[in-house]
């Protein structure tokens, strides 16, 4: 019938193709695909929103040349000025050796060389921030080598989104998040993925 628009085939204007199904038919799969694409939209919204549950907090903050980074401040053991490392034969590059911490020695790993960039000259910014490590249900302590030592930084929940997807070939399971501060980014990081059982197989 003339007037059963339901009926009717849509002869063209669809996709830029040449279309013969029904009318309705066009109409539910297009209203699907919408449904679809506005549930994926909020799922992901949803995972995003879940992955930094539980990561607002006070952050030490700390700068590598010209990035900034931040470790959550309950895991943060003391700061103190940069002091003589010993040496330990064949230990990965980025460990520079122990120092001994009031009568404990603990193990040091220069952060600038774990994430691959060039060592720089120590001066009298240079800190080592001596962390508590959980790995392989073990706790103990470590020194971490930065530029400069920041402030601390309480971030709140909005403030912080997931890390960015790099795709399969970069690893960003070290990363809890990305803090905004005003106009900057700290990255904010999981030390206990930063720094792995196989960096202190030797010296912890």
């Amino acid at each position: 019938m003339e007037g059963a628009g339901i009926e009717k085939s849509a002869v063209a204007g669809y996709g830029g193709k040449i279309c013969h199904l029904p009318f309705c038919t066009i109409y539910t799969q297009i209203r699907f695909g919408e449904m679809i694409m506005g549930r994926t939209e909020t799922l992901q919204a949803e995972s995003a929103q879940t992955a930094v549950d539980g990561k607002e907090g006070k952050y030490l903050t700390f700068a590598l040349g010209s990035e900034e980074y931040g470790l959550e401040i309950m895991k943060v053991r003391e700061i103190i000025g940069f002091v003589e490392v010993t040496n330990v034969p064949q230990t990965p590059q980025h460990v520079k050796g122990v120092i001994n911490l009031r009568g404990q020695v603990i193990p040091v790993v220069e952060l600038r060389a774990k994430f691959g960039m060039e060592t720089s000259e120590v001066t009298e910014e240079t800190c080592i921030i001596v962390m508590e490590i959980s790995n392989s249900e073990r706790t103990f302590s470590t020194g971490i080598v930065v530029d400069q030592v920041k402030e601390v930084l309480d971030i709140q929940r909005e403030a912080i989104e997931p890390a960015p997807e790099f795709g399969a070939a970069v690893d960003t399971d070290f990363i809890l998040g990305m803090g905004k501060i005003g106009n900057s980014v700290k990255i904010l990081l999981d030390i206990n993925r930063v720094l792995g059982d196989d960096d202190f197989a030797d010296v912890a």
